[in-house]
């Protein structure tokens, strides 16, 4: 594996990660769910984690055999309505909000010169990064309407280390889904998971919360 050494720079997941803006990603899917008639359960909320916004439209559909019931426009009209209803949820988030630890641990970061870019599904990114007063922590985020696909293809996390002008191996990436782990795996960088570890299970490295991620405490498990 690589060593502690040999990084330079970190690809940030943001919801989840920073910030736990899957609650409210949850309210709006569940409302949407409702809105067409899709029973809603854990299962489905679970496997929506990490999945861009018309994949997770796709996929609560096919959960109540309506996937073709809708033209592309009225998937498109949805996927809106769902994304209208989630900004008026987050629109009141403040660095309160950031999750245990990663507020200091992206000023940590900072401090001691290395690179941080957010490799999120979320479109919202930048509006959510405003909102927690982190914008400028980072060098760059991944627009995800530009990609081809997402997660767990890897494409999204190869951008984010050519946002920091790394090698994907100098980049550890940081998610708290197993479809964002498969992601930062396949994009040949070091996946450090959040979360249960029997869902990361793929994950190089393995932290229970965000409170646990110090740059000391990659060190001890990398070297």
């Amino acid at each position: 594996m690589t060593k502690f050494s040999e990084i330079k720079g970190f690809a940030f997941d943001l919801d989840g990660v920073i910030t736990d803006t899957a609650k409210f990603h949850t309210q709006a899917w569940h409302a949407l769910a409702d809105q067409v008639n899709v029973i809603w359960t854990p299962e489905l909320q679970e496997s929506l984690k990490g999945i861009d916004r018309m994949g997770s439209l796709e996929m609560i559909l096919k959960a109540g055999n309506k996937q073709d019931d809708y033209t592309h426009d009225e998937k498109v009209a949805l996927a809106s309505w769902k994304n209208n209803h989630y900004v008026e949820l987050i629109s009141g988030l403040t660095p309160d909000d950031i999750l245990p630890g990663m507020a200091d641990f992206i000023k940590e970061l900072n401090d001691k010169g290395y690179r941080a870019s957010v490799a999120s599904a979320s479109k919202n990114a930048p509006f959510i990064l405003d909102k927690l007063g982190l914008t400028d922590s980072f060098v760059g985020i991944v627009d995800p309407a530009t990609l081809h696909a997402g997660k767990p293809d890897p494409e999204i996390f190869v951008r984010a280390a050519e946002i920091l002008n790394l090698l994907p191996e100098q980049v550890i990436g940081l998610e708290d889904s197993a479809a964002g782990i498969a992601s930062i795996n396949g994009a040949g960088e070091v996946s450090l998971g959040i979360g249960d570890t029997t869902v990361l299970a793929a994950a190089n490295l393995n932290f229970a919360s965000t409170a646990e991620v110090t740059l000391a405490n990659i060190a001890a498990k990398l070297d």
